[in-house]
């Protein structure tokens, strides 16, 4: 209550005296010129989560289906403590990882910029946001009972029919969960983005090209920042916090109508 009391009583006015729709719709930001346009992060945000989702949701859902039924019990525990340490390591660890490795490895591969770019956070945020996906919808798979996935196969279907289109289906709202969490987890990184998506506050124009996010844009310039330019960093903070409130309940809203179908 009191960070959401912060945020708004903060961020509101300067929304309010830059101008709303200027604010949220302009694609201009020029602090030293007054100009507080957030368009093009808000739209870099989107981008760089959308690429995480892509790269990471799939391998994370096929890992967890491995783990849960493939997985022979000397390489589970082996792969269950790997994805733990996954989890552990500090965000700025993983930007090193991104600067020294996958910033290079993109920029000699397409030739195009310098590798600093919406496909270099994308990659690094869907390693981010595997540990959390797969934690969630590993458990989420266990708990479906038994006898769905035996009575299936007694029914002649094969392992990977049975698992695929009986066991996944229900546990549908563990899979949604353990993808939210991990659109969460990447919307809200900053300091890997920092160090690998370029940072240019302009809109995005092409999956090689830099973008700055609107986390990157609070930590870049709240050090420095003063007065309205201040305000309008809080503002950007409040936009971030209403997308989170916005996929949680419209995650909440599908679950719900999903129980009430059932």
């Amino acid at each position: 209550a009191l960070i959401c009391l912060f945020l708004f009583v903060n961020g509101i006015p300067a929304m309010k005296e830059i101008g709303i729709f200027k604010f949220l719709l302009g694609t201009m930001w020029k602090p030293g010129n007054n100009i507080y346009g957030i368009l093009p992060m808000i739209m870099g945000s989107i981008y760089v989560t959308a690429g995480a989702i892509l790269i990471g949701v799939p391998i994370g859902i096929l890992t967890s289906v491995f783990m849960a039924s493939y997985c022979p019990k000397k390489v589970y525990r082996f792969l269950k403590s790997a994805i733990d340490l996954l989890a552990g390591i500090p965000s700025v660890v993983y930007g090193f990882f991104g600067l020294m490795m996958l910033v290079p490895l993109i920029r000699d591969l397409f030739h195009k910029g310098n590798g600093s770019s919406i496909l270099s956070a994308s990659i690094l945020l869907g390693i981010m946001i595997l540990p959390t996906i797969i934690g969630v919808t590993e458990s989420a798979i266990r708990a479906v009972p038994s006898n769905y996935y035996e009575g299936s196969l007694a029914l002649g279907a094969t392992k990977e029919r049975s698992l695929f289109f009986v066991v996944l289906p229900a546990a549908k709202s563990g899979l949604i969960a353990g993808v939210v969490l991990g659109i969460g987890r990447a919307i809200g990184e900053t300091m890997a983005v920092v160090m690998v998506a370029g940072n240019q506050a302009r809109m995005p124009a092409g999956i090689l090209r830099g973008v700055r996010t609107m986390t990157s844009n609070i930590v870049l310039e709240m050090g420095y920042a003063a007065d309205l330019h201040r305000e309008a960093l809080i503002a950007t903070g409040v936009v971030l916090f209403v997308f989170i409130l916005i996929i949680n309940f419209c995650v909440a809203r599908l679950n719900k109508g999903e129980s009430g179908h059932a």
